[in-house]
């Protein structure tokens, strides 16, 4: 006779469902969880290269507009020289005058090519917004 303990009995043989159960359900929370660190690692990092990246951005921006006063200064100073060299030849208010007159149609001919650039530039996106309406038309009808 085989007994229960010794032998192969039947005892043996049948799997135990419960426990596979806890230990597909216990990888399956595990992996979740390991997925869920993962994303919360990757949105982390993502805030941190925006962040040293802005900054990057911030200082390059600061150096333009310290360039742009720099191109203010010089555009003043040459004006200034262009006035006093006029003045060599004719009178001072004379010259002033034409400087200012080459400024202005300077001034006008740039403000005519930005009117003209903006006329082109739309403040909507427009392939943004095309492919939103393609995706709700996908989502009311998901098997077209």
């Amino acid at each position: 006779m085989i007994s229960p303990v010794h032998g192969t009995g039947a005892h043996q043989e049948d799997p135990e469902p419960p426990e596979q159960d806890r230990s597909v359900s216990h990888l399956l929370s595990a992996v979740t969880t390991d997925l869920q660190l993962l994303f919360r690692q990757e949105v982390e990092l993502a805030k941190a290269e925006v962040k040293d990246e802005a900054s990057r951005a911030g200082k390059a921006a600061g150096m333009f507009g310290g360039a742009g006063f720099a191109g203010c200064m010089v555009l003043l100073f040459l004006s200034l020289a262009a006035v006093l060299g006029l003045a060599n030849v004719i009178d001072g208010g004379w010259a002033a005058l034409i400087v200012a007159v080459l400024w202005g149609v300077a001034a006008a001919l740039l403000y005519m090519k930005g009117r003209a650039r903006m006329k082109t530039v739309s403040p909507k996106p427009e392939r943004t917004v095309e492919t939103m309406k393609e995706n709700a038309e996908w989502a009311r009808h998901p098997t077209k």
